[in-house]
């Protein structure tokens, strides 16, 4: 047995000490047992739980929640883009940390856990409720990593299930009828509509990404606001891409580019990145307002809605699904796919009826 025994005088009487080396062979021990026998089951217990991989270290075991929070920032955070990081950030610190950052990481049950996911449920959004678990599953993965626990006492835990909006696309009509009530960003809007940029990818668009003579856009940077402030990264995905320019739209953004150089932002004075419209009184909101005011049928949209409405139009135009991948910068075109499967229901049509007309000519 890898370990030793020894007995000591205490002023209580004779107690026993283990010595042992933990698995990174760095030497401890443990005092204080009144029987021999006692010491050399600890001993026997060590002993097993170092070979099958489940050897709990004494001195990590004690440590807080909060221990452990510098790691997951080195290792879970700061890979993450900005805005992500933020999100994560904020939600251990509002959340995580005051409920079981002071927490001994040993006492943490699952049955606990289970019980604050079901508080949390009942205030905050299901999105929210995942993102702040998955912060805390975070800190504790790293704890069971350090042999602090002997698992992750979050693996399991119910979570609410998400309720993705569902997208809402406009026809061509229908934006030109926002793009006519859009003011001094109608050019913006309309880009938005044919090109399937994300907000930030649009806005952080510099001369230097277009490419005139080929109608190209170079989609290389995003801007997201962190703590009301822009920061220029990659795009989700964390690709750059090429998508088309718009043709009808080719003379409009030439003369958006002219007197800014290669650095100058496309959209708005070039000079710094356009805000996004707040949600119920800027610019875009009052653009929808304005149409529909016109014609009511135009649902009440945001400009993420104009990234589904390209993919729409792009579908009912032809587009096969690898296609709208690459214009959306999707990762895979499965994902483009459970996003919007909906507009590939004609596809379906289309193939059983070319199958029969296979079997039409092959038998007759």
């Amino acid at each position: 047995m890898a370990g030793s025994i020894t007995a000591y005088e205490t002023a209580a009487g004779k107690r026993y000490r283990v010595r042992y080396r933990k698995p990174d062979k760095s030497q401890t021990d443990k005092r204080g047992f009144r029987t021999k026998k006692e010491a050399e089951l600890f001993l026997a217990d060590v002993t097993i739980s170092k070979a099958k991989g489940e050897y709990i270290d004494p001195i990590e075991s004690r440590k807080t929640l909060g221990a452990f929070e510098s790691k997951w920032r080195a290792e879970r955070l700061a890979p993450l883009k900005p805005s992500s990081r933020h999100a994560m950030d904020t939600a251990w610190r509002v959340h995580v940390q005051p409920k079981w950052g002071t927490r001994t990481i040993s006492t943490i049950k699952q049955s606990e856990i289970a019980e604050w996911v079901a508080e949390l449920n009942k205030t905050k959004k299901p999105q929210t409720v995942r993102r702040i678990v998955f912060v805390l599953s975070g800190v504790l993965a790293i704890a069971a990593r350090e042999k602090a626990i002997p698992r992750n006492p979050a693996a399991g835990v119910a979570l609410p299930a998400k309720r993705p909006k569902a997208p809402r696309y406009l026809s061509h009509a229908q934006v030109a009828a926002l793009v006519e009530h859009a003011g001094d960003h109608a050019l913006l809007l309309d880009f938005l509509a044919y090109s399937g940029l994300r907000w930030g990818e649009a806005v952080a668009l510099r001369v230097r990404h277009l490419n005139m003579l080929r109608k190209r856009v170079n989609v290389e940077d995003n801007a997201v606001i962190v703590k009301g402030v822009y920061e220029i990264g990659t795009p989700k995905s964390g690709q750059s891409r090429v998508v088309p320019m718009p043709p009808h739209l080719v003379k409009q953004i030439a003369k958006a580019c002219e007197g800014k150089g290669p650095d100058g932002f496309v959209f708005g004075d070039g000079i710094v990145a356009m805000p996004h419209p707040h949600a119920t009184s800027g610019w875009f909101a009052r653009a929808v307002k304005a149409a529909q005011a016109v014609d009511n049928s135009i649902p009440t949209v945001t400009p993420h809605d104009l990234r589904h409405t390209a993919a729409s139009l792009a579908v009912s135009s032809g587009a096969n699904v690898k296609v709208v991948q690459r214009m959306l910068g999707h990762a895979s075109a499965a994902m483009t796919l459970d996003v919007y499967a909906d507009l590939f229901d004609g596809d379906l049509d289309a193939v059983a009826q070319a199958m029969s007309a296979a079997r039409k000519a092959a038998i007759s």
